[in-house]
């Protein structure tokens, strides 16, 4: 988190919880629906579904429950514009970000929500980039060949004999057996085998929790043999706020499952809720097609038009949601307490802002922590 003060505000979700928490409120209610709780723009780029097909949806629900969409629009806009700083773009570039947000969003509400997603030539050449990739890519990227085996160094560590064990009876077992047969019409009657496994030291986030890659090798009828690359991870309580009266899952995957199926069909099909070595995981085959989309380096109008777009995902995200009655009042309610000066809501604009100042100077804090070795 010390490389940027962008990679500070991915990384310290914890900080924005504790402002939410404080803002009292300030904060207009919305409806309450599944929101993704972490909606930063590293959470944003394209998923296949289970056939292959691509779109830009939500990457990452760890943190979903059912709440106020406000809270995603205040992070999306909160992580647009530490994204501007680190473009080195003028304070008046992130006013108009902000705007492009509201305008994206409101324009996914009041569309229509079977239509083909709309994208800008600048993303949608990543949605290209990511339609031609293949195993081989994504071999390259996670396993450093194309070889059947996990490279064990830096990201991956060795598993024990006990870790071994469970990791196959879950890859083997029903659960597992379904999801990924599900995916790329592989027959249901494959035979599946556990090629190699190992603990997946992928970020602050897998410290202290289970994190497992697994490759599998899945026998078809036919006599072809596919690999696939499945990724186990822990699923721990929320910190998200949450609205009480909502009705979730008491499992944590089972919870992180359905706010999937609802904000991310695309991800949320390709996922099931397992148990491993006594604790809830969520189990997923990754695809060469998942990838994240970096904004580093913006023009000015780039910059606009990736909030407009994003905020578009979002909007299609939260919107599916809800009937025409809701997403009416919903965008009833954005379109109040706006200034003549910034052609968005008055508690975006200052959310952000708040934001913004805080986590600059937690930010220098932290650098200043690490390079003391206290961090």
């Amino acid at each position: 988190m010390a490389r940027s003060a962008h990679a500070y505000v991915r990384g310290n979700t914890v900080r924005f919880y504790e402002w939410l928490d404080a803002s009292g409120g300030r904060l207009p209610a919305g409806p309450s629906i599944w929101i993704c709780g972490d909606c930063h723009l590293g959470n944003l780029g394209p998923l296949a579904d289970a056939r292959g097909r691509v779109d830009i949806q939500i990457r990452d629900l760890d943190q979903t429950v059912i709440g106020n969409p406000s809270h995603d629009l205040i992070r999306l806009g909160l992580s647009l514009a530490s994204a501007a700083r680190g473009s080195d773009l003028p304070g008046v570039v992130t006013a108009r970000m902000i705007e492009g947000l509201i305008e994206g969003y409101e324009a996914a509400l009041a569309e229509n929500f079977d239509a083909k997603s709309r994208h800008p030539p600048m993303i949608g050449a990543v949605l290209n980039q990511a339609a031609k990739r293949s195993w081989k890519h994504l071999a390259a990227e996670r396993l450093q060949g194309v070889e059947p085996r996990i490279p064990l160094g830096k990201r991956f560590w060795p598993v024990g004999r006990a870790e071994h064990r469970a990791l196959e009876e879950l890859c083997l077992g029903d659960g597992v057996r379904k999801l990924v047969t599900s995916l790329k019409s592989r027959d249901n009657g494959s035979e599946l085998r556990l090629l190699d496994a190992a603990y997946w030291m992928k970020g602050c986030s897998s410290l202290g929790r289970l994190r497992y890659a697994a490759l599998m090798a899945v026998e078809g009828d036919d006599g072809e043999t596919g690999i696939c690359f499945v990724d186990i991870k822990e699923a721990i309580k929320a910190a998200a706020p949450r609205d009480p009266r909502a009705v979730m899952p008491r499992d944590n995957a089972e919870r992180v499952v359905a706010g999937a199926r609802a904000l991310s069909p695309n991800l949320g099909e390709r996922m099931a809720a397992c148990r491993l070595l006594g604790k809830s995981v969520i189990v997923r085959e990754l695809m060469p097609q998942d990838m994240k989309i970096g904004l580093s380096g913006l023009t000015p109008d780039e910059a606009m038009a990736s909030a407009q777009s994003l905020a578009r995902v979002v909007g299609d995200a939260h919107g599916r949601q809800m009937d025409e009655t809701t997403r009416r009042a919903w965008l009833d309610e954005l379109s109040r307490n706006r200034t003549g000066g910034l052609d968005a809501p008055s508690w975006l604009w200052t959310s952000v802002v708040e934001l913004t100042a805080a986590h600059e100077a937690a930010y220098l804090e932290h650098c200043r922590r690490y390079a003391l070795g206290l961090a």
